[in-house]
């Protein structure tokens, strides 16, 4: 390799964020097209996890480092969320955190890329495309800082939603609650915006029947007259007791 070439290499190495992806389509902004990093490759230089994304050698790289990718070079609708944002805040410290499940959400026609999506990352990444809150407001949000970088996740209030979203395919109704029984800082003027946005009637008989069992100190705040809780039965849990406000099943047994 010339020293033009080897310079060229040094400075991307110099500037390169450790702990993460660099996508090909990225690289090409910075100047460093296929044919380049190709070589860079073949050289030792670079490795890559799948069709175009790289990574620096012996550097560690986790599912933190793949989603700094999608957010920040290729610019998708993806974030952290659900259980996974809860704990990451803090709460839910003695839930499953062990299992290492993460929970990502994008929207409606999201597709992840193949060397994300096959991509080995030592955790259970459960991923959704949906539209669980329409014209979602930015403050649901926040960022996680991570061996120097940041990854966009959702705020506890939008989290939440996102959680009771699972139950009971992939979150146990007990569990929620308990995680639950800790959001006692909400904001509620933002837990009415995503209540009223909300398009799932499920996720809001859940978040409302268990905020107000729980009493809360905010959910005296809502207004629930205007919030769309639809009509009907639920069934969230089989065999279970039918609850006369909210119309869902729920366990027999009371939380205590």
């Amino acid at each position: 390799m010339n020293i033009k070439k080897t310079t060229k290499i040094n400075q991307l190495i110099s500037q390169w964020q450790r702990g993460t992806v660099y996508t090909q389509s990225y690289l090409s902004e910075l100047g460093y097209y296929h044919d380049l990093v190709k070589s860079y490759k073949r050289s030792g230089w670079l490795e890559s996890i799948g069709t175009g994304a790289y990574v620096l050698p012996h550097d560690n790289v986790d599912v933190f480092g793949g989603l700094y990718a999608l957010q920040h070079q290729l610019k998708m609708p993806v974030h952290l969320g659900g259980r996974t944002a809860l704990e990451l805040k803090g709460y839910g410290h003695y839930a499953r955190f062990s299992n290492q499940q993460y929970f990502l959400f994008g929207a409606v026609g999201t597709r992840l890329p193949k060397w994300f999506s096959e991509k080995d990352w030592g955790v259970k990444v459960h991923f959704i495309a949906t539209n669980l809150i329409m014209n979602t407001p930015q403050e649901s949000f926040s960022e996680y800082e991570h061996k120097g970088f940041s990854v966009k996740i959702s705020a506890p209030e939008l989290a939440a939603l996102e959680m009771l979203y699972f139950v009971p395919s992939h979150q146990g109704f007990d569990e929620a609650m308990r995680i639950m029984e800790g959001l006692m800082t909400l904001r509620p003027k933002l837990v009415h915006n995503l209540l009223e946005h909300c398009q799932s009637i499920k996720v809001k008989r859940l978040f409302l029947y268990m905020s107000e069992k729980l009493d809360l100190p905010w959910f005296a705040e809502l207004n629930l007259a205007k919030i769309d809780i639809g009509s009907g039965k639920r069934v969230i849990i089989k065999d279970g007791v039918l609850n006369n406000k909210y119309l869902i099943t729920v366990p027999r047994e009371s939380f205590s």
